[in-house]
């Protein structure tokens, strides 16, 4: 039995000991932590509601058909006591992450709302994941927002838990992206400051172990307790240790300077990390991120944080297999914006380009075609046209090609997928993906696999493409000829992969 395994099964045992279960909320399911909580509950037997501020991007979650799925929105108040009726213990996992006052002030205003909507719905706890850092230093808008959010939960009538965390390392993290990528592509690395900086990382699997055996332990009610890994290292020190576990050498030279916009900026152009993403990370990082007592090992005995190294080991484990459950892409946290998906009519003055073959394959192989694109796979016809194209958007400050895909061949719908947010699936039908790319105008890429008489499959791919002002017109007549031969080429080729599946599958 794995010292995993032993933590679920202490908060498993803890709660079949109770005489009646009321269900558990958990706030922010897209998130990276809230999409692997949720499962983790309900392995050890918590009845667990969901609040989404659009469900829609549940689809494909493997637990969705075993959770209560409310769609609300903590920003709107009277969206809330519908999740809320019953609850007993609510995880509050939202939180912005692309930084700036405006932003910080949303996150505020949120936190007020929940707590005064849990209150009137009689809920007996909150537990919040919050940030380790030195709350005493110069804090950045995110930063102060994430100390302040639970200030604002805890100055409310229920007990709260409120977890300080350090850097999350785990598959699909950003943390852990950003050292991936940054350690498997430069050898030489000019160092701001908060590369010199102290922390202790800790492990995804670990922050899930804290959360759920906090349900378990009565004396966390009320408390704040800070967790990290064992290791305290810098940022530096990270990128070192990554690049041993790969069997790389690095070479770091240091500087003087903080420079977090210009460093957020070189992350974005190098990584799939988003500037929008990695800025409140570095200006975490400039800080010391460190556990100041030992209240998490009083409370929480049995579990032992992972080292670093460990850490690294396990979420290569799952990128390698495949098995990445999360990812920070998932959130909405894009050039777009964060705001809800945007919903596509056919309006006046509405670009469209569709193309389409009659396919002697069935409908499921199409689908399996098309939904495979992007990440490691690429866009099937010259792949060298969209790198070029995700440069560009890096240039400019959008999120660029390299956010890939969290699976070869499993999709779902509020994914990333490279520089295109999955906006929508029917299965083996449909697939809408909407640009997240920097347009003068709102672009989507919708895929169809019709079924026709005789076992053949219509397989239709249009572009769509709203113009913003007369820029975003001569934008598309400047683009429509490099369509031509892009989207020539990528649906004969997506047939081509079609034909391919449907002889394997024979």
């Amino acid at each position: 039995m794995t010292k995993y395994t032993l933590h679920f099964l202490c908060a498993s045992l803890y709660s079949s000991s109770m005489p009646e279960q009321k269900p558990i909320l958990v706030t922010g399911p897209t998130g990276y932590i809230g999409g692997r909580l949720i499962p983790r509950l309900l392995e050890v037997g918590h009845p667990v509601r969901v609040l989404a501020r659009d469900v829609s991007r549940l689809q494909g979650r493997p637990w969705l058909n075993q959770v209560q799925v409310v769609q609300a929105d903590v920003l709107l108040p009277e969206s809330l006591p519908a999740a809320l009726e019953g609850i007993s213990t609510a995880y509050y996992l939202i939180h912005g992450r692309q930084g700036g006052k405006q932003e910080a002030e949303r996150d505020m205003r949120a936190a007020h709302n929940f707590v005064r909507a849990a209150e009137q719905a009689g809920v007996e706890r909150i537990i919040y994941l919050g940030e380790l850092v030195d709350t005493t230093a110069p804090l950045s808008d995110y930063l102060r927002a994430r100390h302040e959010t639970g200030y604002i939960l805890r100055q409310g009538r229920i007990p709260v838990t409120e977890f300080r965390a350090g850097m999350v390392i785990g598959s699909g993290s950003v943390l852990f992206e950003m050292v991936r990528y940054l350690s498997e592509l430069q050898p030489v690395f000019i160092c701001p400051s908060w590369f010199f900086s102290m922390a202790q990382p800790i492990a995804i699997r670990d922050v899930l172990s804290y959360l759920i055996s906090a349900l378990g332990q009565p004396e966390s009610i009320g408390r704040t307790i800070e967790i990290g890994g064992p290791t305290r290292l810098t940022y530096a020190d990270m990128l070192l240790g990554y690049s041993r576990q790969r069997g790389f050498r690095r070479w770091l030279i240091p500087t003087p300077f903080y420079a977090p916009r210009l460093s957020a900026y070189w992350v974005q152009m190098v990584t799939p990390v988003s500037y929008r993403a990695v800025l409140p990370l570095i200006e975490g990082l400039h800080l010391e991120s460190l556990v100041t007592d030992d209240l998490a090992r009083k409370l929480f005995p049995g579990i032992q944080p992972l080292d670093f190294e460990t850490a690294v080991q396990y979420a290569l484990a799952k990128l390698e297999s495949d098995d990445v459950e999360t990812s920070w892409a998932d959130a909405l946290v894009t050039s777009a914006g964060d705001g809800k998906p945007y919903e596509f009519k056919l309006e006046e003055g509405m670009f469209q380009e569709k193309r389409q073959l009659l396919l002697n394959l069935p409908a499921e192989a199409v689908y399996r075609s098309f939904t495979g694109i992007g990440g490691e796979r690429g866009w099937m016809y010259m792949d060298w046209a969209w790198a070029i194209r995700g440069w560009m958007d890096k240039a400019i400050g959008g999120v660029g090609l390299r956010r890939g895909r969290r699976h070869p061949d499993e999709i779902r719908a509020g994914e990333s997928l490279d520089f295109w947010r999955v906006e929508w699936l029917i299965p083996n039908l449909a697939m809408r993906l909407r640009a997240e790319m920097k347009v003068p105008g709102k672009a989507w890429l919708e895929f169809q696999a019709i079924p026709q008489e005789n076992g053949k499959t219509l397989f239709v791919q249009t572009a769509f493409f709203a113009a913003r002002g007369l820029f975003g017109y001569l934008y598309w007549y400047a683009m429509w000829p490099f369509h031509r031969f892009i989207f020539d080429g990528m649906i004969r080729k997506l047939a081509e992969r079609a034909r391919q599946i449907a002889s394997h599958d024979r």
